[in-house]
């Protein structure tokens, strides 16, 4: 058991699974249920995009429409609590996992698959969320030795990475000596991004203030055939450029009694023994800002290419996620139950599920009994006993139900008497 709630199938697929297992003649009828059930969860899900959305209005840095009412910094706050909410409970329903503090913490101490070393200031946040689904195990070759060698790493891989990101205000920066307007985001806002197949040890490169450093092997590289090269350029040229120089200097302090004359020869030979020290700095600080600049370019492509969603419209993808699960969890427990030989207490159902997947389809998660359970006792699909062992109506009785629901959505219909 891998502790992981996600359910590795696309809906459609987990209908056909099931859909396999019953008579041929209950197929369409079956079909039709799962159909009748998805319908309704859809409806529920709708209300809460419209919550959320609702919630997140006062955040939004997209918005194109007028605000009627300015809310207060109570207000606000109370928002801000509501969307956080919120956005945790969609990502609990599409079976997201929360990242914890300790975890973020050693994406920055491992060592990273992009061979760049990122830096992030925890202080600039005032709450930070991070939530992950699909973890998986994967091999990947990387470069040694400038490309001469490769060697095979196994890897822990996130599926997909929520991140909810809100800043702190301006007078926080000021007061830690921050300029405001030198800061690569805007102080008290938002941030909601959504990524995907991200490296656990790749988890500092989604900060939104994550900034590239050298690493100490960089260093090296860059430091050691300067350090080499300076020595060269300072020998060859700017000593013997300057020598006259030391010279008229020692004449002038008394070390020296011979006067020393800098005819125009002289002079050109110390301007070009400057000018090729000014050059060799220039190359080692062009260098420098060419290996960070190469830095910042492998990191923009990691994120480019691992972006899903931004803002608002994380909120669509993940209720999509979450609404899918739903369904995928109700359609499993009313199958089981229903073709069981008799009725299954909840754990019970759970094992049969889990092993089924297992068995049959290589697939090892923790199915959640109590949501889908839950889902089938509201919208009244099973039954059970005085010991708490579960049964599910037949079939016709579940599309009955779920019918009867359905048109109760909404009671503005007149009556015939009207």
């Amino acid at each position: 058991m891998t502790g992981e709630r996600f359910i590795p199938f696309r809906k459609t697929s987990v209908v056909e699974m099931c859909a396999d297992e019953v008579p041929p003649g209950e197929r369409d009828s079956f079909t039709g249920f799962t159909e009748l059930l998805a319908s309704l969860l859809h409806h529920e899900f709708r209300g809460r995009l419209e919550a959320l959305k609702e919630a997140y209005h006062p955040f939004n840095p997209d918005t194109d429409t007028r605000t009627i009412v300015e809310l207060t910094a109570d207000e606000r706050r109370a928002a801000q609590e509501r969307l956080v909410e919120e956005l945790s409970e969609l990502a609990e329903a599409a079976n997201f996992e929360r990242i914890s503090t300790d975890d973020l913490n050693r994406a920055f101490e491992e060592e990273s698959l992009m061979k760049v070393k990122l830096v992030a200031d925890f202080d600039d946040f005032e709450q930070v969320l991070f939530y992950r689904r699909g973890e998986h195990h994967t091999e990947e070759q990387v470069k040694q030795l400038f490309g001469l060698r490769k060697r095979t790493i196994r890897f822990l891989n996130y599926g997909k990475v929520l991140v909810y990101v809100k800043f702190k205000d301006a007078a926080h920066f000021e007061a830690a000596g921050k300029k405001v307007h030198d800061l690569p985001f805007k102080p008290e806002s938002t941030i909601i991004k959504l990524f995907q197949d991200v490296p656990r040890a790749d988890l500092e490169m989604l900060f939104p203030n994550a900034r590239v450093r050298m690493r100490g092997i960089d260093k090296l590289l860059i430091g050691v055939p300067a350090v080499i090269s300076g020595i060269i350029v300072v020998v060859t040229k700017l000593v013997a450029a300057l020598l006259p120089l030391l010279l008229l200097l020692g004449f002038w302090l008394g070390m020296r009694h011979d006067p020393v004359q800098l005819d125009q020869g002289k002079l050109i030979g110390i301007v070009a023994g400057l000018a090729a020290f000014g050059g060799y700095v220039a190359r080692q600080v062009g260098t420098f800002k060419n290996r960070k600049i190469q830095f910042m370019k492998a990191l923009s492509e990691n994120l480019y290419f691992r972006n899903l969603d931004n803002d608002a419209g994380v909120f669509h993808h993940l209720l999509d996620s979450a609404e899918e699960e739903e369904v995928k969890e109700a359609v499993l427990a009313y199958h089981f139950l229903r073709t069981a030989d008799r009725p299954l207490t909840a754990e019970e159902l759970d094992k049969r599920i889990e092993d089924w997947f297992a068995e049959k389809w290589d697939a090892v998660f923790d199915f959640e009994v109590d949501d889908g359970v839950g889902k089938l006792r509201r919208m009244r699909l099973i039954d059970h006993d005085d010991d708490g062992r579960l049964s599910a109506v037949t079939l016709d009785e579940a599309k009955r139900r779920l019918d009867e629901s359905w048109d109760n959505l909404f009671s503005y219909h007149q009556t015939a008497d009207a």
